[in-house]
């Protein structure tokens, strides 16, 4: 394919040239747009559940450069003659409410007729062009949290299976429609490193992108993730998203998982998640003060999972 490369003014702070999680373009000397843009297919049978999990999901990477959300556009396919305009009304009631929470204005939106359902939301948002926070620049030394619990792919295939129960339905929905704007603030506090957010590609997947090209290696402590209930049960039984194969080819050598490690758990560490929590690098000495702010906020799932460490060459141990 031919390279097609974007050409870029000096106002752009961060364009496609990188793996970040959205768009930065500075306005003036105190104030930089976030702009980024997410949409997806039901993964809730329940319309409106579907249309919170899904503006959480959008604002999310607003978040995780340490931004303020500000205005909103719906993006909305939708089979007009396979489902009711009621199904659809819900969603958008969905999506509005979580943009209410979240203080978003929504400006308006597109939508289009097509065979499959699928809704989101283009997200604008605000930063100081100093306090924007990238997906890269880990450091030796540096201590790793993740503020939600893992395991939405796995759930979410059982709950098609028909084999997860009430409660784990509940802890399920309740993690994805999560907003991360309280993480979000909190970490002003602290020089962070670096942060993203965990969807699609999952939490290997996206340490991957923290890693980039740096000669470090993060470890990763398997029995200090954070797990949805029934996640790990669910995994052990094969319950698994054809995503998580995908993310575990995509990353290929670069990712070794100990042989002590139970088999769900690796499984777990691949799982694409949907409305994740955020991966935050934070130097070691601020990781413990960091950890008890966040559950203080209420975010009580969150947990050292990891550290970096110099290395010969850029991997990331499962142990």
């Amino acid at each position: 394919m031919k390279d097609v490369r974007i050409p870029y003014d000096k106002n752009v702070l961060i364009g496609l040239d990188t793996m970040d999680d959205a768009g930065v373009y500075q306005i003036s000397d105190d104030i930089a747009l976030i702009q980024t843009v997410d949409f997806f297919t039901p993964i809730v049978d329940d319309p409106y559940t579907f249309g919170r999990i899904a503006a959480c999901n959008s604002l999310s990477d607003i978040y995780a450069m340490g931004g303020k959300p500000l205005t909103a556009l719906n993006i909305v396919c939708f089979p007009v003659k396979k489902f009711s305009l009621d199904i659809l009304s819900e969603i958008l009631k969905g999506g509005m409410d979580v943009l209410k929470r979240a203080g978003v204005q929504l400006l308006g939106g597109h939508s289009v007729e097509d065979n499959e359902m699928k809704y989101g939301l283009s997200v604008t948002g605000v930063i100081h062009p100093d306090k924007v926070l990238r997906n890269v620049g880990i450091k030796s030394g540096d201590s790793l949290i993740l503020t939600k619990p893992l395991g939405t792919g796995i759930i979410g295939t059982a709950i098609k299976a028909g084999m997860a129960d009430d409660d784990m339905n509940i802890m399920f929905i309740e993690s994805m429609t999560t907003l991360n704007d309280v993480a979000a603030d909190v970490i002003q506090n602290y020089e962070v490193h670096a942060c993203t957010d965990v969807t699609g590609f999952g939490l290997i997947g996206h340490l991957s992108e923290i890693l980039s090209d740096e000669k470090l290696e993060i470890v990763i402590d398997s029995n200090e993730l954070p797990v949805l209930p029934g996640a790990a049960e669910k995994a052990a039984m094969g319950l698994i998203p054809g995503g998580m194969y995908n993310n575990r080819s995509f990353i290929g050598d670069k990712c070794v998982v100990e042989k002590t490690v139970e088999p769900e758990l690796s499984d777990i560490a691949f799982d694409p998640q949907t409305s994740g929590g955020l991966v935050i690098a934070v130097e070691n000495k601020y990781a413990n003060d960091l950890l008890a702010e966040l559950k203080a906020h209420g975010l009580n799932h969150s947990r050292i999972i990891g550290s970096v460490r110099d290395a010969e060459k850029p991997g990331i141990i499962v142990k």
